[in-house]
Parts: C-alpha cells; structure tokens; sequence
C-alpha cells in the first residue's frame, strides 16, 4: 500500500502593509514566497536567494530584512511592510528624489534600495553620504552604481531641510 505524502502547514497571523493575514503555509515557505507566491505581491525581487544582493529587501517590526531569508514562522504576529506600501497613495520622498536625480536602477534592485533607504531615513533624516554607503551595503546593484543614488538622498536631504526651515 502506498502512503499518500502529508504536508504539515502552519498558520501564521500577521500584519502586512496595514492590513491583518492569516494565512496556511508550508513551513519550509520564506518570506519572500508568502509575498510573490501567495499574495502577488511581486515589487519584492527574488535575486541571489541567499542575502547578499538585498533586491528582496522589506521591512519587518520596522527593521529592514531579506524577505529570502525569513522563514514562515518568523513572521507570526509580526508587521510587514512591502514597497507597495511605500507608495501606496503617492510617491515616498526618496522615490521622487529616486526619479528627479537618476537613482533608478533596472527595476529589480530599486525596490531593495527604496526600503533599505526608508529605513535609514526613519531613524536619520539627514545621512551623511558613509552613513548612505554603509546602510546600502546589503543591496548589490551591478547596473548602474550608486552615484544617482547618493545624488537622490542629497535631494532628500534638501527637500527636508526646505520644510524645516519653512516649519
């Protein structure tokens, strides 16, 4: 007699881009998989799978994370937010920056970048240029460099000052 394969699923609770889940999933799913797979929320790259290029970068309680490297379990009763969110009634600040100063890359790493950005610019408005290099570390990009890039956190950097000094 041939046993049928019985898969285990776990049930994970957890909020994503402002809005509660609840979902049943293999417990060998990443992060990544819950996103691209079961949600079609595909602004979350898959690239090298194993942490070093940063494209499928989201933030996870707050903190910037490789979704590939996230497993199920991790994310129970955890909040989520993917690069849908960021812009999900108008352009962030850094992604107009993004387009305004050439930062764009191919469109794989950019969403990575954007987070990893966000991140840094939650708990640093006004990075010095190291301190951009230093929190970009974990997001390769082999298309265009980092010179848009650092041209578009100076131009974050302008438009805050502008409000503040306005404020």
């Amino acid at each position: 007699m041939k046993k049928a394969k019985v898969e285990n699923k776990i049930d994970l609770t957890f909020e994503l881009n402002g809005q509660p889940y609840h979902l049943t999933v293999p417990p060998t799913y990443r992060l990544v998989d819950i996103l691209r797979t079961d949600l079609q929320l595909t602004g979350t790259k898959i690239s090298c799978e194993i942490g070093r290029c940063g494209a499928c970068s989201v933030l996870l309680n707050g903190k910037v994370v490789n979704s590939c490297l996230v497993m199920a379990y991790q994310i129970q009763l955890s909040t989520i937010e993917t690069i849908e969110h960021v812009s999900h009634q108008s352009l962030h600040p850094i992604q107009q920056a993004f387009l305004e100063e050439g930062g764009l890359q191919c469109g794989y790493c950019t969403p990575g970048m954007i987070i990893a950005l966000k991140d840094l610019l939650e708990q640093n408005q006004q990075p010095t240029d190291e301190e951009v290099f230093e929190h970009l570390s974990g997001n390769l990009c082999r298309c265009t460099g980092y010179t848009g890039i650092i041209r578009a956190v100076q131009r974050y950097r302008e438009v805050v000052n502008k409000k503040e000094e306005i404020q």
